[in-house]
């Protein structure tokens, strides 16, 4: 398995569609515990044979990575499998969150 996705119900539900597994977390106490099996390699769910050394790339909703704080930028910083990435939640963006163009563009001071 190369992606694997931790966010809302609805959207596990929309990657299955296309071929990418997930598990659906409601708050910051079922975000860490996934978070932590997946980076573990020890996940256990019946519709999953097993992520261990397949996810590569981990999808997560900004609500999501939030809840993860520390966790997440501590795993980014490690260098390890998988990858994170951060997608709107079925509600949109959050607020004050930036895109990447955005953060660029402040990083370089363009300003178009």
């Amino acid at each position: 398995m190369d992606y694997f996705f931790l966010g809302d119900e609805e959207l596990v539900i929309a990657f299955r569609f296309i071929g990418i597994e997930g598990m659906a977390v409601r708050n910051a106490e079922e975000a860490v515990k996934a978070f932590t099996q997946i980076t573990e390699n020890t996940i256990t769910q019946p519709d999953i044979d097993n992520v261990s050394g397949g996810c590569q790339v981990l999808i997560l909703t900004e609500e999501t990575a939030s809840w993860l704080g520390d966790n997440m930028i501590e795993w980014q910083l490690s260098g390890r499998y998988p990858l994170l990435v951060e997608i709107p939640g079925i509600a949109g963006r959050l607020p004050g969150k930036k895109t990447l163009v955005e953060a660029i563009r402040e990083a370089i001071g363009i300003n178009v």
